[in-house]
């Protein structure tokens, strides 16, 4: 599960791919965000022939739906890796429209995971594009999520995927067939904990779990 996360880097510390083609004046109105829940507006790269940098709304909307701010019908924020690619409303999206999320730390319940050099890293997730009658678009996306490794397991049953650096372009770009996709499994598998910590944040002295 991943249900909230920060983005506390500076502009000018952001990963350079980000910063490739982004929207116009992002550079000086970015501001870092210690606090990042569904429904929120989050920075994502996309790529439809190329990366480009852009904003969509935390919560999946389905393509289909003719209400997508019906209350009775949750966004989904979230969605389990191990079955994204028979989902009905997740596999267009797993085949076609993959996005990476820059984050610098996630929360589950009174604990932030954050790496401990406070490095930027990348959510894995999925995105969707919503047409109106009238042609307005809304571009909506969601976090992929994979079972714990041995820092998170004692915190929570799930975490989010976590894609390396330098898989930018493959996660990203629209694959020719089913192999292709096939070879991106692995990186959803689950991520080393090696050089990332554990802060529990109701604490008055910081109380960190390593490993190494």
């Amino acid at each position: 599960m991943c249900g909230s996360f920060e983005l506390k880097t500076k502009f000018v510390n952001l990963p350079k791919i980000l910063k490739r083609d982004y929207p116009i004046g992002l550079d000086k109105k970015y501001q870092t965000q210690n606090l990042i829940r569904p429904i929120d507006p989050i920075l994502v790269i996309k790529n439809e022939g190329r990366i480009k940098t852009t904003f969509m709304s935390w919560g999946f909307i389905s393509p289909w739906t003719k209400h997508p701010f019906d209350k009775e019908r949750p966004r989904p924020f979230n969605a389990r890796s191990e079955t994204v690619e028979e989902k009905k409303l997740f596999s267009g999206s797993w085949k076609h429209k993959r996005c990476l999320i820059p984050a610098s730390g996630f929360f589950e319940k009174k604990y932030r995971i954050r790496k401990k050099n406070y490095e930027t890293f990348w959510l894995g997730g999925i995105w969707s594009r919503w047409y109106s009658p009238d042609g307005a678009e809304i571009e909506s996306c969601c976090v992929l999520t994979t079972e714990p490794n041995a820092l998170v397991q004692p915190i929570h049953h799930r975490m989010p995927v976590v894609v390396p650096e330098g898989y930018e372009e493959q996660w990203t770009e629209q694959v020719k067939d089913i192999d292709e996709l096939k070879g991106l499994l692995p990186i959803m598998m689950g991520w080393s904990p090696d050089g990332w910590v554990v802060e529990n944040l109701k604490r008055n002295k910081t109380d960190q779990m390593s490993l190494f």
